[in-house]
């Protein structure tokens, strides 16, 4: 007796997951945050995005072990109540949802930007509520029609990363394009301006906070674990595929784009790409350009929505939300979140009237906490889950963490290095305070709210119980 409307349904493919995690992951971060972590190190930010890049790889190995081990909606906010307590639970959760609403608004924002590049006549926030609409009627749909839409869209960002990193290569193998004659191309602009770290360790570990929040989405994946075809296969290929990957686009992108230009001169006409397809003598380089990032934009906010949503969704299960975020549509979509995320980012129109462009440094760093501060959780919980197997139980796991224990253990210290990172450089130390308020704050809702309400639900099961006796 199947009852399809009474849980999430299974509609996302191999082929989905691995395309949502690279679409969440690339984005905004590489198309333009990319140049001012150059700016900060150098050459040797290719050291920081490799490093960065591994402790990421792990934290997805982590939530792939306990993904696979138990796939339900709402993954990591699931687990981290079952094995560090309800607590962890509720402030994971609702710390994930504030990193997507977070990101989510600076990416509406970006879409008005870019919108404006072809109608400047047009008000910004006409464009950020038509998005805002669109995207959220798509995530009432089925589930599979959201997964392919972020499949095409993802699709088209990596067509562009690898034309990109293709002409690149043109220019420096074979001279293509309009190369410019003036500045030498090849290995050299590596180390011929100061050397490949121009700026000291200190200008590697100060691009960390900027590295981190480019990789920042990628744990959709165990988002989706709830709604996955074939869990146990299909996400363990799309963690083992997409870490290579998204090296492979961020290392390799940047390190033909040093080898072009000075990296002093990176980012000095605009974005990066930009510049990459005015040397291949390109005349709509810009236009070219304008496309993938409303496409990358659209993508983000795509998967924001997803995400927070399901975890939302995943938290009401346990009791810690709103019992109507739970609630599901006929197409076995948790409506109420889709239209709690559409509300939030509706305070995206207003804030196009109200926030200057500087605050975005901001936004973007206190979106590296609530990032990095998952990840931490993530994998804390994972060692907690081994704690508590016993040796035959850890025998039996399908996808097991590699390295154990070192590799996790070296996660965590870096995870706690990067929060170190923000509270050391001024301009990243408000997103310090304002994280640590937050959590602050979500102590003493779950202490007021959540707590007493638990509390009560278990008096009433024990006295039915014994009223049934």
């Amino acid at each position: 007796m199947q009852q399809p409307d009474k849980g999430l349904k299974r509609g996302l493919s191999a082929r989905h997951i691995r395309f949502m995690a690279l679409g969440s992951a690339i984005g905004t971060g590489l198309f333009y945050g990319s140049a001012s972590a150059i700016q900060m190190a150098g050459p040797a930010v290719l050291l920081a995005y490799l490093i960065g890049g591994a402790a990421v790889f792990m934290v997805m190995r982590a939530l792939g072990e306990m993904a696979v081990h138990n796939p339900v909606a709402g993954s990591f906010g699931q687990y981290a109540s079952t094995y560090l307590g309800p607590m962890a639970g509720f402030i994971l959760g609702w710390t994930y949802a504030f990193e997507m609403i977070i990101v989510c608004l600076a990416d509406v924002t970006a879409f008005g930007i870019y919108m404006g590049f072809w109608f400047p006549e047009v008000a910004r926030w006409v464009w950020v509520l038509g998005i805002v609409l669109l995207i959220g009627g798509l995530n009432l749909c089925n589930v599979k029609v959201f997964g392919e839409m972020e499949f095409w869209l993802s699709l088209l960002k990596v067509a562009a990363i690898v034309a990109m990193i293709l002409g690149g290569f043109g220019i420096m193998l074979f001279g293509i394009g309009s190369a410019s004659t003036e500045q030498a191309t090849g290995l050299d602009n590596l180390w011929a301006h100061g050397g490949f770290m121009p700026n000291g360790i200190g200008g590697v570990v100060a691009s960390l906070a900027v590295v981190m929040f480019a990789f920042g989405g990628i744990e959709i994946i165990g988002i989706t674990a709830g709604e996955a075809k074939d869990p146990q296969r299909v996400i363990p290929r799309a963690i083992n595929a997409v870490p290579l990957r998204i090296l492979l686009f961020y290392v390799l992108t940047l390190f033909v784009l040093m080898a072009i230009y000075p990296w002093p001169q990176i980012g000095s006409q605009g974005s990066p790409f930009v510049q990459i397809f005015d040397n291949l003598g390109i005349s709509s380089a810009a236009t070219i350009l304008n496309i993938v990032v409303i496409s990358a934009a659209v993508s983000a906010i795509n998967s924001d929505i997803f995400g927070a949503g399901r975890m939302m969704y995943g938290l009401a299960q346990q009791g810690h939300a709103p019992k109507s975020f739970a609630q599901l549509s006929k197409q076995g979509v948790p409506w109420m979140t889709v239209v709690v995320m559409g509300a939030a980012l509706l305070g995206g129109v207003v804030l196009n009237y109200l926030i200057p462009k500087d605050v975005f440094l901001v936004i973007a760093s206190i979106a590296t906490f609530a990032t990095v501060w998952v990840w931490l959780m993530i994998l804390v919980t994972q060692v907690a889950m081994r704690r508590s197997m016993t040796r035959e139980q850890v025998a039996q796991l399908h996808f097991p963490v590699p390295f154990w224990p070192y590799a996790p253990a070296a996660a965590i210290v870096f995870m706690l290095f990067v929060f170190g990172v923000l509270g050391y450089f001024p301009d990243t130390q408000a997103a310090l305070v304002v994280g640590a308020v937050w959590i602050v704050l979500l102590v003493i809702a779950y202490k007021l709210w959540v707590k007493p309400a638990a509390g009560q639900a278990v008096e009433i099961t024990h006295d039915s119980s014994l009223s049934h006796r």
